[in-house]
């Protein structure tokens, strides 16, 4: 039997797990007290915990039903870079419950150093201290795949669903990424990788006004990559838009840069500025995503 292993970036799953998470992200260094206290008015606004992990498990088993249903003899793992199962935990469990194949996904849809390279390199690494017991199978690039597209363009109509029906050709849809350093992504394919989505995706709804932008970018003096999205909702607000539907196509479950970042931060600048600003509902372990991911493992297995 052959394993499929989800990649996933993590999140708390209570205030108590927060500071740990902080250190792991922060390459051991502990966050300030005041860091760590806005962190968490953050997490209790959002119901004291990231949703993110439980979803990527809901992700794996949907994900090994629906292989195993089409007569694969599959066994469904999840990795977290962030947060337990770490990724090598993962591995040794797949190890000792006697696999020797592993087919494994990064749940981020865009290529760069900072995202999908990075899983790449812990699975090896951690591959590496099991003396490379596991033939490993890294399955990136799916950000064009058409059932994936599917999927978007589906999540989109439904946010239009917000507007009344008189109102959705006025409507202006705002695409969203996680930002990155301009140094870190300077020859990565991840925003000709977020492009090439967003395009596939607009030909499968009714046509738009959109923009590109990018959000939840780090601090520190580092450039990061652009237009975030509150400089778009001014450029939008100076043309007199008072409708936008935020799709995150970078993002494929509901976690803290989706329930605060946009559904809180990016709300309350909208309206602000006179803006109405809904959200499309994120993939998370719907249907349409779960086949999607499917048809994806389908041409690796």
């Amino acid at each position: 039997m052959k394993a499929i292993l989800l990649l996933a970036f993590g999140g708390p799953r209570s205030l108590d797990e927060i500071e740990p998470f902080l250190t792991r992200l922060m390459k051991g260094e502990k966050p300030s007290p005041e860091q760590l206290e806005r962190v968490k008015e953050r997490y209790c606004l959002i119901g004291g915990s990231s949703p993110l992990p439980e979803i990527t498990f809901r992700q794996a088993k949907a994900l090994e039903k629906r292989l195993n249903s089409k007569g694969y003899l599959l066994q469904s793992y999840v990795g977290i870079r962030y947060g337990k199962p770490f990724i090598e935990e993962a591995l040794k469990e797949i190890l000792q419950n006697g696999h020797r194949e592993v087919f494994a996904i990064p749940m981020a849809p865009f290529r760069s150093r900072l995202s999908t390279n990075a899983y790449e390199e812990e699975l090896n690494r951690a591959n590496q201290i099991f003396g490379n017991r596991l033939k490993i199978n890294f399955i990136e690039g799916w950000h064009s795949h058409p059932l994936f597209l599917r999927a978007i363009a589906e999540k989109v109509l439904e946010g239009l669903n917000h507007f009344p029906q008189e109102e959705r050709k006025r409507v202006h849809l705002i695409f969203t990424a996680h930002s990155l350093p301009e140094s870190a992504v300077s020859r990565d394919p991840y925003v000709v990788d977020m492009k090439e989505s967003v395009e596939g995706v607009l030909k499968r709804i009714t046509p738009l006004p959109w923009h590109m932008a990018f959000q939840s970018k780090g601090g520190g003096r580092e450039r990061w990559i652009g237009p975030d999205i509150e400089s778009v909702l001014i450029e939008l607000q100076k043309i007199n838009v008072k409708k936008v539907l935020v799709a995150p196509i970078g993002f494929v479950s509901d976690h803290i840069e989706i329930l605060y970042d946009v559904d809180i931060l990016c709300r309350e600048k909208a309206e602000s500025m006179g803006i109405v600003l809904e959200r499309t509902p994120s993939l998370n372990d719907s249907e349409q995503f779960i086949e999607a991911l499917a048809a994806v493992m389908e041409e690796h297995l």
